[in-house]
Order: structure tokens, then C-alpha cells, then sequence
């Protein structure tokens, strides 16, 4: 007779079988890079990383992935809350197209999103002379990656608290009002304490994608050093002019700091998981 797990499911030679396929699998993906480039990065020594991350080329493009994460964080911040509230508690005419709408930056690809950026604002973009007219530059500029940043990090935040706002209802929103407060008072001392939770986890993907990004930004702002240059986009010119160092020790520090993300992340769900419960 076959032996079963007392708790039901598969058998328990079963389960240890599957647990291994999934963690080889996992390792060989998700661990193997990254012990392929620890590697590398001891073997070049910390003085020869540190010497090239401190090179004027790559502390302006970690200032410029800093800049663009302040600005993404801010007005995601902003943009996140104020479009799930419209979406989880209003009712309007193109609701469900602005619903959908904010998930199209996960169907489309970063590289076409920048495409259809330079479609736009490029040269012979349909809205070139209405820029010309103003004397603003997008396309290879700082405006254009800021722009692509933002799209690309739109659903996190505004996702996560609508999920938010979907579980929690209205019963204290309404609570409120009914003891007199105003739109202003429920919002500040009801309903943004309710959603801090949300709010700060889809900060951080927010955060985690905006560190990451690398298509749209590469299509759009051309990796100019010292103008558009990101971390991310100076690892791949660092490889192509065979700075290693440089290449290796800004992989490694966007690695470390997705780590720190990543545990941030579990935290910040566990948290939530709990004021569920």
C-alpha cells in the first residue's frame, strides 16, 4: 500500500522530489548569475571595483538612477494613491479603460515603450513641433528618461493600494463622514493610515523596477555619459569598453541593494499578511 502524507496530498517522496526540482531549478537561474558574478567581482579585488565606481562617469550615473528613483518614488506616491482611489471608490465614465490602462506598462516591453517615446517625441515624432515650439528637448534628454521611468513603474503602487482599498471597504471612510469629518480629514486621519501598508510595498517594487529598468531608457535617452546615463546602462557600456571593473562592481552594488529590496519586500508582506489576519 502506498504511503500518503497524514496531512493529504502527495507522498512524501513525492514532495521531497518536487521541493528539489524547484530549488535546482531556482539555483541554476536565480543563484548561479549571481555566484558567477560574486565571483568575479572578488577576483578583480575591492580596490579595483572601488576605484572604478568612483570614477566621475559612474557617480554621475548612480546620481542619475537616484534622481530618477526620488522621481518616481514621489509621484507614484502621489499618482498611486489618488488613481486607486478613483478606481476602487468612484464611479465615472472610461473607469474600465483607466483600469486597464494602468496594467498596459506590464504588456508592453520596455524597448517598445521606447520606441513608441521616440515615435512621439523624436525627430519627425508627431509632437516635434509643438516642442520646437516650446525649446524642449525629450527625446535624449533628461526629460525623455524621466518620462520612461514613470511609465514603466505606474502599476506598482497603484495596484497595491487599490488591492488595499478593494479589502478594507468603506465601513471607516463612512464612519468618518458620519461623525462629521470632511473628504480632507477622512482621507489624511482614515484612510491613508489604513493604506500605509500598501502604499510602502508598492513603493518599493516601485523602487525595484526603477533600479532595474534599462530598455526604455537605453531607447529613449541614448546612455549620454553625464546627461542620461544610468547605472543600468552603464553596465552595458562599461562591457563594451571592456572596463570590467566598472561593469562587474555597478552589477554587484544594483545587486546588493536588490537584496535589501528583496528583504524589505517579504517584510513589509508579512506585515501586511498580519493586519489582514
Amino acid at each position: 500500500m502506498r504511503r500518503t502524507d497524514p496531512r493529504g496530498g502527495s507522498p512524501p517522496v513525492g514532495r521531497w522530489v518536487l521541493g528539489s526540482v524547484v530549488l535546482l531549478y531556482f539555483g541554476a537561474i536565480l543563484l548561479g548569475p549571481l555566484a558567477a558574478l560574486t565571483g568575479e567581482v572578488l577576483s578583480l579585488g575591492p580596490g579595483d571595483i572601488l576605484r572604478a565606481l568612483g570614477r566621475p562617469e559612474a557617480l554621475q550615473a548612480l546620481r542619475m538612477t537616484l534622481t530618477l528613483l526620488i522621481i518616481a518614488v514621489v509621484v507614484n506616491a502621489v499618482v498611486g494613491v489618488a488613481g486607486a482611489i478613483a478606481v476602487v471608490r468612484h464611479r465615472f465614465p472610461g473607469r474600465a479603460l483607466v483600469n486597464a490602462l494602468a496594467d498596459l506598462p506590464l504588456a508592453i516591453s520596455p524597448v517598445m515603450i521606447g520606441l513608441a517615446f521616440l515615435l512621439l517625441l523624436g525627430r519627425g515624432g508627431w509632437l516635434e513641433p509643438a516642442l520646437n515650439a516650446l525649446h524642449l528637448k525629450v527625446v535624449f534628454a533628461f526629460p525623455g528618461v524621466v518620462a520612461a521611468n514613470l511609465f514603466v513603474t505606474l502599476p506598482f503602487t497603484l495596484r497595491e493600494v487599490a488591492y488595499v482599498l478593494d479589502a478594507l471597504g468603506t465601513s471607516d471612510e463612512e464612519a468618518a463622514v458620519t461623525l462629521g469629518a470632511s473628504p480632507w480629514q477622512t482621507f489624511w486621519l482614515v484612510t491613508l493610515p489604513n493604506i500605509r501598508l500598501g502604499l510602502g510595498y508598492g513603493l518599493l517594487m516601485t523602487t525595484a523596477r526603477s533600479l532595474g529598468e534599462f530598455g526604455a531608457i537605453l531607447v529613449v535617452g541614448g546612455s549620454i555619459s553625464g546627461q542620461t546615463q544610468t547605472a543600468t546602462t552603464y553596465i552595458q557600456d562599461a562591457v563594451e569598453e571592456r572596463s570590467l571593473a566598472g561593469a562587474y562592481g555597478m552589477a554587484a552594488l544594483l545587486a546588493l541593494v536588490s537584496v535589501c529590496l528583496l528583504l524589505a519586500l517579504q517584510w513589509a508582506k508579512a506585515r501586511r499578511e498580519e493586519v489582514e489576519r
